[in-house]
């Protein structure tokens, strides 16, 4: 199977060497995305931020034929655990259970960045043939 890079329009461009999602087969992988608005503007604050992210990596994934609902795992990147609630009350718009599994991490971020977030989807059963 090919692998196949996707990006939604009116998001930011990818700030590396990078795609924002990419699909091999049935599984598309979501790159992080963080609180930046399509102008390339940080937005201030975690509660201005993550609901920045969410819609750019679930455009990204749409792009690539996923949605919301097939998203089985997700990964939070945070800078500062005090910012954990009111991420979580902000992820809570965007899942609905059974909720994707989820990890969330504290890391140091580029400059400005409060939270960065990516995310696994199958939007396909696999379906495996057994030889007969």
């Amino acid at each position: 199977m090919a692998r196949q890079a996707f990006s939604a329009p009116g998001t930011p461009p990818p700030a590396g060497p990078y795609s924002p999602a990419v699909r091999i087969g049935s599984i598309i992988a979501g790159s992080r995305q963080g609180g930046i608005t399509p102008a390339g503007e940080v937005l201030a604050g975690v509660v201005a931020q993550t609901p920045q992210a969410f819609p750019h990596l679930l455009a990204h994934l749409a792009s690539a034929g996923a949605g919301a609902q097939d998203v089985i795992a997700v990964r939070v990147f945070l800078t500062e655990v005090e910012h954990f609630a009111a991420m979580n009350e902000v992820y809570r718009e965007f899942f609905t259970e059974p909720y994707p599994a989820r990890s969330t991490i504290y890391v140091g971020l580029p400059t400005g960045l409060l939270v960065e977030i990516d995310a696994l989807a199958v939007p396909e059963l696999l379906v495996f043939n057994k030889a007969d």
